[in-house]
């Protein structure tokens, strides 16, 4: 913690020291943007955008884990549908954001359905992916003993396939939540009235840096608050079996 500490001390100390030797508009000082952040925290207006990109975030979030976890299941575990999906799969992977982000609002409208859905279609190929790869290390000999003790499905997935694919849920959540994030504020800054994402555009339009940053400061804290307190300690849990290193 301390670390982490002195390590954003030593940001700001940068940060301040830039701005000073540009004197420029394009890079505020530290205090600029704490004034503008706190003068959006009072009219609540920082509580209102935060809120609606954060609520988009969590159902393409959701949305997305549970349609990645069970495509990736069944081509992890089913080759024929593997050989059939897998070619969509690549197609979404190197499709850039911006197309899909792009179609979603000229099929479906300037809608909150085509922005969460457009995240989501985002983030579900790498989901699947990394899914698939831990249905396919399921051990088969786990399996066939499930099969012998006639198991019920819900207490074999609770107590042999869960476990076991809990390394793999903690790295999709990890990596969907990195780009979820980012994808959210282009969405946002595309086709959307509220949200972080669409006050970046505003200041951008305006060249307003200060409030660009005051904007795009707490979205940073609340990403490194849920990733520090909720993502890493889930991935310490899930991984603690594996040896600890030196």
């Amino acid at each position: 913690m301390f670390t982490r500490l002195a390590s954003f001390l030593l940001i700001l100390l940068v940060w301040e020291g830039a701005a000073t030797l540009a004197a420029s508009r394009a890079l505020p000082p530290p205090q600029a943007v704490l004034e503008v952040i706190a003068a959006e925290v009072r009219s609540g207006a920082l509580a209102l955008h935060l809120g609606a990109t954060l609520a988009r975030v969590a159902a393409a979030f959701v949305l997305a884990m549970a349609a990645g976890t069970g495509l990736g299941m069944i081509m992890g575990r089913r080759e024929t549908i593997d050989r059939l999906l897998d070619p969509w799969i690549i197609v979404l992977l190197n499709l850039p954001a911006l197309v899909v982000i792009v179609l979603a609002y000229i099929w479906v409208g300037l809608t909150e359905v085509a922005a969460i859905g457009a995240v989501a279609l985002n983030k579900l190929p790498n989901t699947v992916v990394t899914i698939r790869e831990g249905a396919r290390a399921l051990d088969a000999g786990l399996d066939e003993m499930a099969e012998i003790f006639v198991i019920p499905l819900r207490r074999r997935l609770r107590h042999i396939v869960l476990p076991q694919l809990a390394p793999y849920l903690a790295a999709a959540t990890r990596s969907g939540l990195s780009l979820v994030w980012k994808i959210v504020l282009v969405v946002e800054l595309l086709g959307r009235s509220n949200g972080i994402g669409f006050e970046i555009g505003v200041a951008f339009q305006l060249f307003d840096v200060t409030r660009l940053l005051a904007y795009a400061l707490p979205f940073v804290g609340v990403m490194l608050a849920i990733e520090t307190l909720v993502v890493q300690p889930i991935e310490r849990r899930v991984t603690r079996w594996r040896p600890s290193r030196a």
